[in-house]
């Protein structure tokens, strides 16, 4: 298999590799962030995971150097405006959201020390509430006003403790400054709302949100959906997430229990949607699961697109195990997952938070890698 490696973790460490993100500078140059995580990883003053480090690409992600590392920033995402590129996400796991900013194309970053320098909304220390959490997800900004989406897991409980939440700001204003944002209502997920066709659901949840346009107007945030049935052990809820309408400019979600639940492939893990200007359609890449019974788990990552954010269809398989694992044995070792990409022109840039070759799991990720989709309109709403 061919890709481009930013990090590689020896599994014997504990420390593994999550939350890739990337975003394209205005100079053209590219950068990136992944966090760590596992037994082994380094920890805070609380005992959290926290470190994110920051690499940079002068040649379209050909070759990557290891710029800097970040204390107290996890599940973070990178994102550009204007002159400036910024890093927002949580100060440690079920932390305070905290953003940063870069003026040197990611060398140096601003410190959230306090409501003035980044320090958005305070989290409660260690699972004391407010618990914010959120991954790596698109930055949205629509007439002039930027968002983001975030979960606040309270009581901390995976996954039926997340309650989610949008904030938001004027696009011109300080981003440093908290009083720049404002943040939405908290939303938890209801157990009544789980459809009947899913069966008896005894735990269920809703996580890592995706701010988007709707496709007649107004925004949404499109959320990941875990459930588990009585009947069966895991999460055999496949391919669903949520619709949760984004109102009153950012100030308020609803949701219908009625409309808001869709079939989305790969929705029972993170998954990121962006909108392409040029065609006006939705994509996301993401685990899809065709086949349940010979479900391969993470080990097959593919291109999806609609027109509607309702109706999905399958464009290309990106990434598969090609270690010549009986399919058992590859859906417990490999994983191509949590997958953060951007539009290059007529390309897709997408970076993979890698269990391949020597992980111990397909979760605990020994690698991140970069990958390119040249002439990704092609292959758009084709079904392969």
């Amino acid at each position: 298999m061919q890709f481009t490696e930013l990090r590689v973790q020896d599994p014997a460490t504990k420390t593994y590799l999550g939350s890739p993100s990337i975003v394209q500078l205005p100079t053209g140059d590219l950068l990136a962030t992944h966090d760590y995580f596992g037994p082994g990883c380094p920890l805070n003053h609380e005992g959290e995971e926290h470190l994110t480090s920051v690499y940079h690409s002068r040649d379209d992600g050909q070759n990557w150097s290891n710029v800097t590392h970040i204390a107290n920033a996890f599940w973070s995402g990178l994102f550009c405006l204007g002159d400036a590129a910024y890093l927002i996400g949580t100060s440690q796991q079920y932390g305070s959201i905290v953003i940063r900013r870069s003026t040197d194309g990611g060398n140096t970053w601003t410190h959230p020390r306090d409501e003035q320098s980044g320090l958005l909304f305070r989290g409660g220390a260690y699972h004391t509430p407010p618990n914010y959490h959120c991954a790596p997800v698109p930055v949205c900004v629509v007439e002039g006003r930027i968002y983001r989406a975030f979960e606040d897991n309270t009581p901390c409980d995976w996954p039926s403790g997340f309650q989610a939440c949008v904030i938001s700001a004027d696009a011109n204003a300080d981003l440093l400054d908290a009083s720049s944002w404002r943040i939405s209502n908290k939303l938890a997920f209801d157990l009544n709302w789980a459809p009947a066709e899913w069966g008896a659901v005894a735990k269920a949840g809703w996580l890592e949100g995706n701010v988007v346009p709707g496709p007649e107007g107004g925004m949404w945030n499109v959320l990941r959906v875990n459930a588990r049935s009585t009947e069966q052990v895991g999460w055999p809820v496949w391919n669903k997430a949520a619709l949760v309408r984004i109102e009153d400019a950012g100030l308020r979600l609803t949701f219908d229990p009625a409309t808001g639940f869709i079939e989305l492939p790969g929705g029972h893990t993170k998954f990121t949607i962006r909108r392409d200007e040029q065609t006006g359609i939705y994509v996301t890449l993401s685990n899809g699961v065709d086949d349940v019974e010979h479900s391969s788990n993470r080990a097959v990552l593919s291109m999806y697109s609609s027109r509607d954010l309702r109706t999905w269809q399958h464009c290309k398989v990106l990434l598969a195990d090609d270690l010549g694992l009986p399919w058992q044995d590859s859906a417990q070792l490999t994983g191509f997952q949590y997958v953060d990409w951007q539009f290059d022109g007529e390309d897709l840039l997408y970076l993979v938070r890698t269990a391949y070759d020597g992980a111990h799991n397909y979760h605990d990720a020994n690698r991140i890698t970069f990958h390119r989709l040249s002439s990704f309109r092609d292959l758009l709403e084709r079904d392969n």
